[in-house]
């Protein structure tokens, strides 16, 4: 998961360049208004607010490959990070912001999406400060640490006008949406189980993780989301009820001494399907999607990392090349404002996911099934792609 790598999507961006920027369009359902942009070489501005392991390693390189949107400018409360990005990627002193300046990308016209990368407590105050400057926003997930957060994010956007996105990556990336369609399109029967493992073993290199004040909870957040995620779009369905148990801390006085190790959980639905998950930082976990139904299975492992994700169904391998998720995923949400269309990760979805994640830290406190019935009735439908 953290050090996946995007050198196999270099090539598919080079080799569906070849075809013309027609083709490049057709190919990712893009609208008319990106043809324009594309012919014109004009770019949407991005600026990533917070250059932790995920900004560097990730979003970064990403933003060299992208065709509808560049890296414009950055936001750091380290000098020395400004100076380095400024030297690496040719940034203008005016394009580069401390968390006190912020607020002056408001008169930043080369500025058009703010991307939101900071440690998740922080996520609310720099969307709503972004919606105040008139910027569209992409928020890194999880989008906040409480339902209400979140709904106080979407309706900062809205008031301002502005596209509001959530970096649900894997939305975007094609083994995954498959998945989606195989099984909201029941190819192999109505699905009666899922499955779906996340987690790696914490080894503190990123503190915050394990702060509950800026992390807001534990690898539920951080690494369960996926499986949240991934078990929803699979089957086309939001869950009824939820039941959880917190896994043995092996750590209690140490790294866990605020946040979980680790949470099994199992999410109900309708028609008596279940999906069973699990999340950890206290062990290393397959990185699993499953579904299953009465006339076979399909099944990705790896299944959450940043490349080298592997699918198949019980007739046979998926074969699907990896692509760089990232790249995809905001040239996507550049299209949405381009063309003044809805993205398929709205903040709503944000929400949902953190109603969903409220409702599984209160199964594991009570030991009680616990209702889903409030929870935003939002999803990424095969048919709306």
């Amino acid at each position: 998961m953290r050090t996946a790598s995007l050198g196999l999507g270099t090539t598919l961006v080079g080799a569906s360049a070849v075809g013309g920027p027609l083709n490049w369009l057709a190919e990712h359902g893009y609208g008319p208004a990106s043809g324009e942009a594309l012919q014109s070489g004009r770019q949407l501005g991005v600026a990533l607010v917070g250059l932790g392991k995920y900004s560097t390693g990730q979003l970064a390189p990403a933003l060299q490959q992208t065709r509808l949107c560049k890296l414009a400018g950055i936001v750091t409360g380290t000098p020395a990070k400004a100076a380095q990005w400024k030297q690496r990627y040719h940034l203008p002193d005016q394009n580069i912001y401390n968390y006190q300046s912020f607020d002056r990308i408001i008169d930043n016209p080369a500025i058009d999406i703010v991307y939101v990368v900071l440690p998740v407590a922080l996520h609310a105050e720099y969307v709503e400060r972004a919606a105040r400057a008139g910027k569209h926003v992409i928020c890194e997930k999880p989008m906040a640490p409480t339902a209400a957060d979140c709904r106080r994010m979407i309706s900062a956007m809205q008031k301002a006008g502005k596209k509001f996105s959530i970096g649900y990556r894997l939305h975007f990336e094609p083994h995954h949406q498959e998945m989606m369609r195989l099984g909201q399109q029941q190819v192999l029967g109505p699905i009666k189980r899922l499955v779906a493992d996340n987690g790696f073993r914490f080894n503190n290199d990123t503190p915050w993780r394990v702060d509950k004040e800026l992390a807001g909870g534990g690898p539920l957040m951080d690494m369960g989301i996926y499986c949240a995620q991934g078990v929803v779009y699979t089957k086309g369905q939001v869950p009824v009820s939820v039941t959880a148990k917190l896994a043995p801390n092996p750590d209690s006085k140490g790294l866990f001494k605020e946040v979980e190790a680790g949470v099994n959980w199992q999410m109900q639905f309708a028609d008596g399907s279940v999906a069973d998950c699990r999340t950890s930082y206290a062990e290393n976990l397959n990185s699993r999607l499953r579904a299953e139904t009465g006339q076979g299975f399909m099944e990705l492992q790896p299944a959450f990392g940043y490349g080298g994700i592997a699918g198949r169904t019980s007739q046979g391998p998926m074969n699907i090349e990896n692509v760089p998720q990232q790249a995809r995923q905001m040239d996507d949400f550049a299209d949405c404002i381009l063309n003044d269309k809805p993205t398929r990760v709205p903040g709503e979805m944000g929400l949902r996911d953190m109603q969903l994640i409220e409702a599984i830290y209160r199964a594991a406190a009570t030991g009680q099934k616990v209702s889903t019935k409030d929870v935003v009735q939002v999803l990424d439908k095969v048919s709306g792609r």
